[in-house]
């Protein structure tokens, strides 16, 4: 089994392809490995599983723990989706930047985020399947957000067809500072 770790822009980011085995009865592929990801330098141990099941034009974001960050390795077993992770790292060079990939069930690609960014997608199919490992436990008391659209950051979420579903309380987070790396 191979996986091939493709660095993305930002620092830390990696898109991440595994060998796939198909035949008559279907496909077979490795979707994680700790001693190919620590061979990568991603030595990340998970330690939360999760799963969302979302329509198409559903946006989830964007979130980050304030004292509990968590890395996050993230795929779409069912449909498709544009996931985004935000820099907010203050110490770093793309801090308030983001990145984009697009993962697919078709691809069967994944996205590694690791500590110090927030994270969301926009599904983009009739309905996606997203799962996430996370590299600490989810604290609720802990939650922090941006605003999906923040001018400042300035995402480019595709068209998808239809308006974007977000939840009450994705509308109300607040703006990034680029000043400071706070919330407002």
């Amino acid at each position: 089994m191979s996986f091939r770790f493709t660095p993305c822009p930002i620092e830390g980011l990696f898109e991440i392809r595994s060998d796939i085995f198909e035949d008559a009865r279907g496909y077979f592929f490795e979707s994680y490995s700790r001693s190919a990801f620590a061979e990568a330098g991603i030595g990340c141990e998970f330690v939360q599983d999760n799963q969302s099941r979302s329509r198409r034009g559903v946006l989830r974001g964007l979130h980050f723990q304030i004292k509990h960050p968590q890395a996050k390795l993230v795929r779409v077993t069912q449909g498709e989706v544009f996931d985004v992770a935000v820099d907010i790292r203050r110490e770093s060079s793309s801090f308030g930047q983001w990145h984009g990939v697009i993962l697919s069930e078709k691809q069967h690609n994944m996205f590694y985020i690791p500590k110090g960014f927030a994270h969301g997608f926009l599904v983009l199919s009739e309905s996606a399947v997203f799962d996430y490992k996370c590299g600490d436990f989810y604290h609720r008391e802990d939650e922090g957000g941006i605003i999906w659209n923040d001018p400042g950051i300035g995402i480019r979420w595709p068209d998808c067809g239809v308006e974007y579903l977000v939840s009450d309380k994705d509308k109300k987070l607040p703006r990034f500072c680029l000043s400071t790396g706070q919330t407002a």
